[in-house]
């Protein structure tokens, strides 16, 4: 039997409404989730962005983590313009993510934007 194939949309959509208080909608035509309707932590390019033709997604990080992520894995990992200078790191979908590792950066985005440990 062949593996199922993962829809990262939905999986994130999943994984993302399991916070309090969160919200999605589109902003810049891209699916974003939101605490309190009002502070972005995660944005998903599921067609690319830019120059960064591939699906992936931007989130808020704590102080090092970018840097971290980036240095350890830069073929998963990069700093996202617009955002990477305010600590963002954004993460490729289209090289077997794993996918603990992303939902701990999506529970981490989340504290981070909403204050919540």
């Amino acid at each position: 039997m062949p593996p199922r194939k993962v829809d990262p949309e939905a999986r994130l959509r999943k994984i993302c409404m399991s916070f309090p208080q969160t919200t999605e909608r589109l902003s810049h035509s891209m699916p974003t989730w939101f605490f309190k309707d009002k502070k972005s932590f995660l944005m998903l390019m599921m067609h690319g962005h830019h120059q960064n033709q591939f699906p992936h997604f931007w989130c808020a990080a704590g102080p090092g983590v970018q840097e971290d992520l980036i240095a350890s894995a830069p073929d998963q990992f990069f700093r996202p313009p617009y955002v990477g200078g305010r600590g963002w790191v954004a993460v490729r979908l289209d090289r077997k993510p794993d996918w603990a590792i992303i939902e701990r950066l999506c529970a981490e985005a989340y504290r981070v934007v909403s204050g919540r440990a």
